[in-house]
C-alpha cells in the first residue's frame, strides 16, 4: 500500500480526526492480541520488527544481525511470514523452485544469506528453522504477532519517518499505540537520520531502551554510479530514501519513478519505464528487493543496487546479542 499523506501531517489533519475513533479500536484490539502469551520456541528467537505498517529496513538490519551472530558462533536461520507471496508454509525457500509470487520478496533476499523459511504458522517456522540446524531464528517481522515467544525484540525504525502522526491504524502508522508497544521492545534500531527518528530515539531512551544507529550503504558488489545518468524506481516503503541513496553515491538521477511497497511488476510497467529510459538517454536501476518481482523478461535490461546495513556502534549490538542463550 501507499502511506496517505496525512500520516505524516498534525495528528489533528481532518482526516486524522475523522478516523481517529476507528484507529482507537484497531489499537485497543491488536494491543491486547499482542499482549498475549506465545509458544516458546525451539532455540532463540531474536524478532526484527517495527512500529508502524510500512518500510522501516527491517530486511537489511535482520541480515546484518545474522551475520553478527555467524561470526560469534551462532547458526542462524530466518523465519518469515513470506508478504506478497501464495505460499503458506511452513517451507523453506529454494531460489531454484520459488519466485516473489510464491514466498514474496524478501525471503528471496534473505535466502541468499542462510536457509529461510516462509510461514504463517510462526510456531511452525520455527521448529522447521530448527529442523533446519539452525540454533537461533532471526525473525524479519512479526513484533505484534504474539504466537511466538521472542527472546529479543529490534523495533526497526526509519529516522526520516519516525512514527509519523502517532496514532494507530487508520488514523496513522501505528500498528499498536506506542506506549503499549513498549514492553515488548528490548532495543530500537534507528535507520538514517532524521528529526522524526531522533523524537523516536528520544523516547527510546526516557524508558531506559539502547538505541542502534544504524545506516544504509552501497555494497560493493554493486555497479558503478559516479557520473551514471539513471532513471530510478522503486516500491519499497519509502522509495525516496532509495533516489537519495544513489545521488549521495554520484549518480546523476535524471528520473524516479515510486510504486506501492511490495508492487507487482506487469509487462506494462517496465515497457514504460524501459521507454522512458530511452527517451532520457539512462539506464534503469532499481532495489535487489525490487529486481526480484520484475518479470524474468525485462530483469537483465534492469541494474539492481545492493545495500549492506552497518551499525554505527557494532560492539553494543553484539553485546546484546550476547545475552541469548546460544551465546
Amino acid at each position: 500500500m501507499r502511506p496517505p499523506a496525512f500520516w505524516d501531517a498534525s495528528p489533528r489533519h481532518p482526516a486524522a480526526r475523522l478516523l481517529a475513533p476507528l484507529g482507537r479500536l484497531y489499537g485497543r484490539f491488536t494491543a491486547a492480541r499482542m499482549d498475549r502469551p506465545g509458544e516458546p520456541g525451539p532455540c532463540p528467537v531474536v524478532c526484527i520488527g517495527n512500529l508502524t505498517l510500512g518500510g522501516a529496513g527491517k530486511t537489511p538490519t535482520a541480515l546484518a544481525v545474522a551475520a553478527l551472530l555467524r561470526d560469534r558462533g551462532a547458526r542462524p536461520a530466518f523465519l518469515t511470514r513470506g508478504y506478497g507471496g501464495r505460499l503458506a508454509g511452513p517451507v523453506a525457500v529454494d531460489a531454484a523452485r520459488h519466485d516473489a509470487a510464491a514466498v514474496g520478496d524478501e525471503a528471496l533476499l534473505l535466502a541468499r544469506a542462510a536457509t529461510t523459511v516462509v510461514s504463517r504458522d510462526r510456531p511452525a517456522g520455527a521448529r522447521l528453522c530448527r529442523d533446519r540446524g539452525a540454533t537461533v531464528v532471526v525473525m524479519d517481522d512479526g513484533l505484534q504477532n504474539p504466537s511466538l515467544t521472542k527472546t529479543l525484540s529490534l523495533a526497526v525504525v526509519d529516522a526520516g519517518a519516525g512514527i509519523g502522526n502517532g496514532l494507530p491504524f487508520p488514523a496513522g502508522p501505528l500498528r499498536v499505540p506506542l506506549a503499549r508497544q513498549w514492553p515488548h521492545v528490548d532495543a530500537v534500531v534507528l535507520v538514517g537520520t532524521g528529526e522524526p527518528g531522533e523524537r523516536v530515539a528520544a523516547m527510546a531512551s526516557a524508558r531506559g531502551l539502547p538505541v542502534f544507529r544504524a545506516r544504509l550503504v552501497p555494497d560493493r558488489s554493486g555497479p558503478p554510479l559516479a557520473g551514471r545518468r539513471l532513471l530510478a524506481f522503486a516500491g519499497i516503503g519509502r522509495p525516496d530514501k532509495f533516489f537519495a541513496t544513489l545521488r549521495e553515491a554520484g549518480a546523476e538521477v535524471v528520473g524516479t519513478r515510486g510504486f506501492p511497497d511490495h508492487h507487482p511488476y506487469r509487462a506494462g510497467d517496465l515497457a514504460a519505464l524501459a521507454a522512458e529510459a530511452q527517451r532520457l538517454g539512462a539506464g534503469l536501476i532499481t532495489t535487489q528487493k525490487d529486481l526480484v518481482r520484475v518479470p524474468p523478461a525485462f530483469a537483465d535490461r534492469i541494474e539492481a543496487l545492493p545495500v549492506t546495513l552497518r551499525f554505527a556502534d557494532e560492539a553494543a549490538v553484539a553485546g546484546l546479542l550476547r545475552r541469548l542463550p546460544s551465546l
